[in-house]
């Protein structure tokens, strides 16, 4: 059984709220218990007004938390009606969270190679880790995948978090390799010089990652996606199927032992 959710309810103020590449908005909330709180790969579940109709809350990982500062920021994909109310949120509009949700990342202590694999808007989770690795002093190389070059998010940002090398990839060659991230992931994977895989993104993406990892002998972490309606493991709306049955991605996940998923 999953330990109790370390979830609680956080009011919080808008900072900021802007976009940041095609259709990816940035979003900085202001919620000091919470930004002290949050691990890398936890996600919050945002309450999002104007729409009373709407009942259920937003899940949502984080690219960085500030402590010091009680900030935490979010980059999100508009992507339909509650991320669209969400976008037109301004500095000073207030609202609520439950958060920390889920648990995060758990990077072996003896691994001194990471790789960090990411397609779409699953950059978010994978840059908060590898904030913690740059902190830690673990080495890192970084497959990035977007659509197109107009929808990449985080290429500077892992640049200036020391990354050994960052690979571009986008479905349509606007941008770095013409292709998906991950054949350059099973490439870099092919030297063996990694001891932990992470990844988030498409599950066939994630699929693919899991299985270069496993055949590459390397302990691998994926983070799905789910529609964590409650957040706390009530509702069992974000099952995910593994090995030993079927788990609820907002208590056992959202980071899964990516050999433990039933792809």
């Amino acid at each position: 059984m999953p330990t109790p959710s370390p979830a609680r309810v956080h009011e919080f103020e808008v900072v900021l709220n802007e976009p940041i590449a095609d259709g990816v908005y940035a979003l900085v909330l202001h919620a000091p218990a919470l930004a002290a709180a949050l691990k890398p790969g936890q996600f919050v579940n945002i309450a999002v007004p104007g729409n009373a109709m709407s009942l259920l809350r937003i899940p949502l990982s984080y690219a960085s938390a500030d402590a010091e500062a009680g900030t935490v920021e979010i980059w999100y994909a508009v992507v339909g009606e509650g991320t669209e109310r969400l976008s037109q949120m301004k500095p000073g509009d207030t609202s609520d969270l439950l958060g920390p949700g889920g648990h995060g990342w758990t990077v072996p202590e003896d691994c001194q190679r990471a790789l960090l694999v990411a397609g779409g808007i699953g950059v978010p989770p994978v840059l908060c880790l590898a904030r913690e690795l740059a902190a830690r002093g673990v080495a890192f190389d970084v497959c990035l995948g977007a659509a197109s070059g107009s929808c990449m998010v985080g290429v500077e940002d892992f640049e200036a978090l020391g990354a050994g090398e960052v690979r571009v990839c986008t479905d349509d060659g606007s941008a770095g390799y013409h292709g998906f991230c991950t054949d350059p992931a099973a490439e870099l994977l092919a030297s063996g010089s990694y001891g932990y895989v992470a990844t988030c993104g498409p599950e066939p993406m994630m699929a693919k990652v899991a299985n270069a990892s496993a055949e590459a002998g390397v302990y691998c972490e994926a983070s799905l996606e789910r529609m964590m309606s409650c957040g706390f493991g009530a509702c069992s709306t974000c099952a995910v199927e593994t090995t030993s049955g079927m788990k609820g991605a907002c208590m056992c996940g959202p980071v899964f032992d990516a050999k433990e998923v039933v792809w």
